[in-house]
């Protein structure tokens, strides 16, 4: 099973930025955010195997890591291929400062990419390869066991990825999804192939 976790809030989330490469920490909000959703995972994980924690280079994604490989007794390592994707010259600018017709054209076609940016095509190769790396980590021989766990913790434009690969999708798929921060989704490794079983579920902070 691999459980993919949006990192928590930033300022910058807060703001309605897009946000690529910048590398803010996350907020006080978030903070709170992550705490909440690594308690959670510690109790639902309880007698599965932790294969791995991995996570984007990023401040945001490193402290969220950072709590959840700590809730699990995993020490969290660094993929580069989860890294968000770099949106060039548009990063940390609200939406409504570039052109509708060119986001439109970003929305109809994975190979645009914004200025020194990345396309949604780049971001789907790296983020398959990444895929089939951690599909391995998860694999149990046994096939009555149900494998172990690995935890990516990444952002927006990397877990539509996954979801795209695990749907056999195009790229420009990811279009449809909206993920909300720190939130979970999960993908089951079945004889089949992936399935995805979860999808962008949030925890509620305790009021305590």
């Amino acid at each position: 099973m691999i459980i993919l976790v949006r990192h928590g809030r930033t300022e910058a989330n807060h703001r309605g930025l897009l946000l690529g490469r910048a590398d803010p920490r996350l907020d006080e909000t978030g903070i709170v955010q992550v705490a909440a959703l690594a308690d959670y995972l510690a109790q639902e994980l309880i007698g599965r195997k932790i294969n791995a924690v991995v996570t984007s280079p990023l401040l945001r994604t490193q402290e969220t890591a950072a709590a959840i490989g700590h809730a699990l007794a995993v020490t969290p390592e660094v993929d580069e291929r989860l890294i968000e994707m770099n949106y060039g010259e548009w990063d940390q600018l609200p939406v409504n400062e570039i052109a509708p017709e060119v986001w439109k054209q970003w929305r109809v076609d994975p190979d645009f990419s914004p200025p020194g940016g990345e396309s949604l095509a780049q971001v789907q190769i790296r983020v398959g390869q990444c895929l089939d790396d951690l599909v391995r980590r998860a694999h149990s021989p046994d096939p009555d066991s149900p494998g172990g766990v690995v935890v990516a913790v990444s952002h927006t434009s990397p877990i539509k990825a996954a979801l795209v690969w695990a749907l056999h999708g195009s790229p420009e798929l990811a279009w449809r999804f909206r993920l909300s921060v720190a939130s979970i989704t999960e993908i089951t490794l079945g004889p089949f192939g992936p399935v995805v079983t979860r999808f962008n579920e949030t925890v509620t902070p305790s009021a305590g």
